[in-house]
């Protein structure tokens, strides 16, 4: 049996059960409901612009709802979280599964737009912020490894079994992972973390400083952050959704688009393995701007050429800025506020980060119908990003963190 790593010795389980609940995430996120969007919207006789307001609808009604759901992994026993993340995204696989008019895709994506990429991504990171210190960004990162590996297995799977059994099997076969495998592992995983009155360990010692919910909204620095923190999956939602027609307008072949994903991908994952120790080894608050440097590379790049070259090369920085910021992003709130009311001050940004993929694509689509082409769109994102970097440079520090950072100098 290979040794445990030094940086998740002090708690195993619970790096792992990050690492999972992120994972399982990946059924509701749109890297795996998009290769359904032929199928349904023929299935139920859909035009585009129907099937996309009931998902972007779907997605931003699961960010409102997570402002006050999010706040139960600090007041529930771990598994009791899990149990209820895992069934509710369940529902939403089965209410697909059996859908019979187009009303019940809102319903369906709702389920997997809240409990996929909204609350168990919020239950795993929250775990992984909450439950580790001294190794925050390490742990943070191998939870952030679910990412890719759900890119990898999920969409390939499902497309493969889309064609050989039909598009309800894949969802019937999504519930039956989700209630017989994901969430047992889950259960065990979680252990006795969490007493029955939903304090956990690490909060019925952490420091009586740590923020609240309320503190943290009368907060000047965390408005100069949270752009920061929502750049990276603005952009990359917007930029990739809408990606077929910034390939058609630059000349790029799909053979070509195809396997620049693959670059995306590899930088996302490779960046992962060193994203931890540098957020560690610097602080969070440091490395976010630094992570965001990146993307403007990228999306400059994207502006200025169009040789066949640049989207292997632009959607690699991308894939290295999504390391980088999520690592951060993550390890910052912990950092800035403490830990005992993380799950609050997470959803927020977690809500605030659903809410800005959903009109991400509306925004951008809006401005290539206006005649913006892909020169205007990459400088005004990148001069966006610039700016998201300067207020979170010039954010003032806790007093939770002034020792760390005199500690640093």
């Amino acid at each position: 049996m290979p040794p445990v790593p030094d940086f998740i010795r002090s708690n195993p389980q619970l790096a792992f059960f990050a690492l999972l609940a992120v994972a399982a995430s990946g059924f509701g996120q749109t890297f795996f409901i998009a290769i359904f969007g032929g199928a349904l919207r023929q299935e139920f006789e859909l035009g585009n612009s129907w099937y996309g307001a009931c998902y972007s609808a779907a997605t931003l009604l699961s960010a409102f709802v997570l402002l006050g759901a999010g706040t139960l992994v600090d007041r529930w026993p771990l598994k009791r979280v899990a149990t209820l993340g895992v069934l509710l995204l369940s529902a939403g696989c089965l209410t697909l599964a059996v859908a019979q008019s187009a009303w019940m895709l809102l319903p369906g994506f709702f389920l997997l737009r809240f409990a996929g990429q909204g609350f168990m991504t919020h239950m795993g990171m929250t775990t992984a912020g909450r439950h580790f210190t001294a190794n925050r960004g390490k742990v943070i990162a191998l939870a952030a490894l679910g990412f890719p590996i759900a890119e990898a297995l999920l969409p390939t799977g499902g497309s493969l079994l889309i064609e050989s059994s039909g598009w309800r099997s894949v969802w019937w076969l999504a519930a039956g992972v989700l209630l017989l495998a994901v969430l047992p592992a889950l259960i065990w995983l979680a252990g006795n973390t969490g007493k029955e009155s939903g304090q956990s360990e690490s909060t019925a010692t952490s420091g009586e400083n740590d923020y609240t919910r309320t503190q943290v909204l009368r907060d000047r620095g965390f408005y100069c952050l949270l752009p920061a923190v929502l750049m990276t999956p603005f952009v990359v939602t917007a930029v990739l959704f809408h990606q077929a027609a910034i390939a058609d307008e630059r000349g790029w072949s799909m053979s070509v688009l195809a396997g620049a994903f693959g670059g995306y991908a590899a930088g996302h994952l490779l960046a992962l393995f060193f994203a931890g120790g540098l957020v560690d080894r610097f602080g969070a608050q440091r490395s976010l701007p630094l992570a965001l440097l990146p993307m403007i590379v990228a999306l400059l790049l994207l502006a200025l050429r169009q040789d066949s070259w640049v989207p292997y090369v632009y959607l690699a920085l991308i894939g290295v800025a999504q390391a980088g910021t999520g690592t951060a992003g993550s390890a910052l709130w912990p950092e800035r506020y403490g830990s005992t009311h993380l799950g609050a001050i997470r959803a927020v940004s977690q809500a605030c980060m659903v809410f800005s993929t959903a009109a991400s694509p509306l925004l951008l689509g809006f401005l290539l119908d206006q005649g913006m082409n892909v020169y205007g769109v990459g400088l005004l994102l990148a001069a966006i990003i610039l700016g998201g970097c300067l207020l979170a440079v010039f954010a003032p520090w806790t007093a939770k963190q002034k020792p760390l950072h005199a500690t640093s100098e």
